[in-house]
């Protein structure tokens, strides 16, 4: 069993940051596949970005170069560093966890994953 936490959802402006995190609990953190997605009101829970127990990591198109995943394997906390926010950003964001898989940092899928988090608000206006 692994328990995901989320935290660091807020409102901001557009061109905005924020830095997510989500600490986790449990035994099977290491090794992993983690992740971030999203839901947005009204469509599909996408992926973000994933990073896998060997630092290589996945982004959507949407968030690359404006978004940074990172793990601390010590804390046992996975991070979202966002940047140049913008109004599209707006969605729900849920940590995600599941054990390694050919498909982490190719094309990992909601359905792949098990534990989830509850999810934190991130709201951006223009």
């Amino acid at each position: 069993q692994v328990d995901l936490l989320e935290s660091g959802g807020d409102s901001v402006q557009a061109g905005g940051s924020l830095r997510l995190s989500c600490a986790t609990s449990g035994d099977t953190y290491n090794p992993y596949c983690m992740a971030w997605f999203r839901q947005a009101p009204g469509k599909e829970r996408e992926a973000v970005t994933t990073i896998d127990n060997n630092g290589r990591t996945y982004y959507a198109d949407s968030a690359k170069v404006r978004f940074t995943i990172s793990a601390d394997n010590t804390k046992k906390i996975l991070h979202l560093q966002m940047t140049n926010l913008k109004p599209e950003d707006t969605a729900v964001y849920y940590c995600a966890a599941r054990y390694p898989y050919s498909r982490c940092i190719t094309d990992p899928r909601r359905g792949d994953f098990m534990y989830w988090g509850q999810g934190t608000q991130v709201t951006v206006s223009s």
